[in-house]
């Protein structure tokens, strides 16, 4: 039972010196105090080397233990708090989006600590607002899950995919069973010798989802071996794949698959990025697409990252998942003389309640694009969030390519003191 009464509740050096003697552990501090209280104990103890506790307010950590929200704001987010790390965070924009969610100028927020990257993207945004702004739509929309089963040969494996096809329903009503929102859209079989990979893709709306997933899919794998001779080796086999570069979900896609587009007139494209559209063009093919094929890249384009990324962290996004959000292709050509540009993310994981998008700055992060919480109709908001992302992304491919074609990006890094 926690102990928070005024007499009775422990200091942050009582608990410190608790967890120095072995009374306490590290992850038990919160039964005893509040969670403030707990991680100004936590930085007592981490903040001395040597082991022993700091005297009175001083402590290594001191600016980790500045954060502008209680600790118990966070609960859900981060075990062992000592505090918050605080990132720069700043806006683009505004840039005129044209989307299936999400339209009219907006601020983009990004948190980075990579200097000249939101300068970047904020030309980029200039530049497609310059032109009438950008395009956007969610192409795809779909959270995946894919436990692997064992069963003993290919033949019991045949039976297994044939059983799954016939009693999908079943399995459907079964996931479906432990969420309010989730809707279960598919499960795709795959065989490998004795292991059968089944790859569930739901509908999670405005969450992110993938815990969504794993629980409604646990319960369906429940039903599998029930009624099957199959054996659960795990509820994610791999083929999902969560936090990982892979094949499949570049193809397939994996969370959100969004594009956006502009065509950029040629007077733009040499007063303002002094550049040519064949000029970015040409590069665009010889870097983004003929040098990452062959270095065996899974995404083919010049910094997607860089801004998935940024905006993930200023939003509350699973920041792990830029692994996948980097699986994105741009494309550039000439088009009547003008440059027409567009960008593909096939796996853009975003959602707008959950996770991290409850703690108070990311939640303001939200605010400037007008998306937190659950949108009306539901998934709203989270394809907003994603077109926002990709426009954003569109906007800082354009920037950094034409940097590079004018030969101006060490240059541009060097007066902005980088």
């Amino acid at each position: 039972m926690t102990d928070t009464s005024e007499t009775d509740a422990p200091t942050a050096a009582e608990l410190a010196d608790r967890v120095r003697t072995g009374d306490l552990r590290l992850y038990e501090l919160e039964d005893h105090a509040d969670a403030d209280t707990a991680a100004a104990a936590r930085r007592r103890l981490v903040g001395a080397h040597d082991g022993s506790a700091f005297d009175d307010a001083t402590t290594a950590l001191s600016t980790t233990g500045e954060y502008g929200f209680p600790a118990a704001a966070a609960d859900s987010n981060v075990e062992n708090m000592t505090g918050a790390v605080q990132i720069p965070a700043g806006v683009v924009g505004p840039v005129s989006v044209d989307g299936g969610a999400l339209s009219g100028e907006r601020y983009v927020p990004m948190a980075t600590t990579e200097g000249a990257l939101l300068a970047s993207v904020n030309r980029g945004c200039s530049v497609l607002d310059r032109a009438g702004g950008a395009t956007a739509r969610v192409l795809d929309n779909g959270m995946v899950r894919a436990p692997v089963f064992r069963v003993d040969d290919v033949a019991e494996a045949e039976a297994l995919v044939a059983w799954v096809h016939d009693e999908e329903e079943q399995l459907r009503e079964a996931a479906e069973a432990t969420t309010s929102h989730g809707e279960l859209q598919s499960i795709t079989p795959h065989v490998v010798g004795n292991n059968v990979f089944l790859r569930f893709t739901y509908d999670t709306k405005d969450a992110m989802g993938m815990n969504m997933a794993t629980i409604a899919t646990e319960a369906a794998c429940d039903v599998v071996e029930a009624e099957t001779d199959a054996t659960l080796i795990a509820v994610s086999g791999n083929l999902c794949t969560d936090k990982k570069p892979a094949a499949i979900n570049a193809i397939q896609g994996r969370g959100r698959t969004v594009a956006a587009d502009a065509t950029i007139p040629r007077e733009v494209v040499t007063d303002v990025l002094d550049t040519t559209p064949e000029a970015v063009a040409e590069i665009n093919t010889r870097k983004n697409l003929v040098g990452s094929a062959k270095a065996g890249s899974l995404g083919f384009n010049a910094h997607v990252a860089n801004t998935v990324a940024a905006v993930f962290l200023a939003t509350g996004q699973d920041a792990a998942q830029v692994v996948e959000g980097a699986n994105a292709i741009t494309t550039a050509e000439v088009v009547d003389g003008d440059l027409y540009v567009s960008l593909t993310i096939a796996s853009l994981e975003v959602g707008t309640v959950g996770g991290g998008t409850s703690l108070p700055t990311q939640a303001e992060g939200l605010d400037v694009l007008g998306v937190r919480g659950g949108g009306d109709p539901a998934g709203s908001n989270a394809d907003a969030l994603a077109e926002a992302t990709t426009v954003a992304a569109l906007a800082g491919e354009l920037s950094l390519l034409s940097a590079l074609a004018s030969r101006n990006l060490a240059g541009a890094h060097a007066e902005l003191g980088r």
